[in-house]
């Protein structure tokens, strides 16, 4: 390596070729500075929008409103309850699958495992079983992350039509794959002391994963779990995009009507979902690192 290349060091080469692929990527995809300007249609409906910002809705826009619809704002508040429930759901199926994946997924249940000793049949499982059912654990996690939850949501949609049930299952199918290769990652990092004293004693892998790693990893696995229930709200707004009645199926609506302060109004309504679980799971992060 010359005189030069070991003055960058290697954080500076990382961020250097970082710099010089964003570089390439711009020129290869021909990006200009002049393509992000609106054009003057779409600088009045930017204008529109921004301003209805200010003014968001409290009543329907629309002059003709159903006899026997409900107030706006009871609607708003239905919205941002069904969002609620559906990344409930999802969140909570993708946190008990990303805790069972996540459990095969890492190495610390067999790698640890004592050879001497063990039975003939434990030192095969753990040679060659454990290895083949951990790499297609990660293969499978890999999968399931690598495809995003809007084309799970379009081939979950299309396969079992517009029910609450492929809307959940679209949700949780990527975060269950993030959420087991955080957790794998985070039980493979906490220290094995007590694990290495349990199995030295006998106990399973099952035992030694409940009993020794999952405890001492647990303030950690929370704190993340709540985080992607924080973006499981996201996520579940967005699938109202295709038909769900969540908040957007509102905003899909209402922006299609141009009643951009009934837009507005749906957004706060998310805005304040988010702030509302944000400052619970920061509370409850708090509790667990005290």
């Amino acid at each position: 390596m010359t005189r030069s290349l070991r003055w960058l060091g290697s954080r500076r080469l990382v961020l250097l070729a970082i710099a010089l692929a964003g570089a390439w990527a711009a020129i290869y995809l021909q990006l200009a500075p002049a393509d992000a300007l609106p054009g003057e249609g779409g600088l009045r409906l930017l204008g529109k929008l921004i301003a209805a910002a200010f003014t968001p809705a409290v009543t329907y826009e629309a002059p003709d409103v159903p006899d026997g619809a409900a107030p706006f704002l009871v609607t708003v508040a239905k919205a941002m309850w069904t969002t609620l429930v559906f990344a409930a759901a999802a969140a909570s199926l993708s946190t008990v699958l990303g805790l069972f994946l996540g459990f095969f997924a890492s190495t610390a249940w067999w790698a640890d495992d004592p050879i001497g000793g063990s039975s003939a049949v434990r030192r095969v499982l753990r040679s060659t079983v454990a290895p083949i059912i951990y790499s297609v654990t990660r293969l499978l996690i890999a999968l399931m992350r690598s495809v995003h939850e809007l084309m799970w949501a379009v081939l979950f949609l299309a396969a079992i039509g517009l029910t609450p049930l492929a809307a959940v299952i679209a949700i949780a199918i990527p975060y269950t794959g993030t959420l087991a290769k955080v957790f794998s990652e985070v039980i493979d990092e906490v220290p094995r002391d007590a694990a290495l004293a349990l199995r030295g004693s006998g106990a399973s892998p099952v035992q030694v994963y409940l009993f020794a790693l999952l405890p001492r990893a647990a303030p950690d696995v929370i704190a993340y779990a709540l985080y992607r229930f924080e973006c499981a709200l996201r996520s579940s707004a967005i699938v109202g995009f295709f038909g769900i009645t969540t908040l957007g199926y509102y905003i899909k609506q209402s922006f299609e009507n141009a009643q951009y302060h009934e837009v507005w109004t749906y957004l706060y309504g998310l805005l304040i979902l988010v702030v509302v679980l944000d400052a619970w799971s920061g509370a409850i992060r708090r509790r667990l690192v005290r």
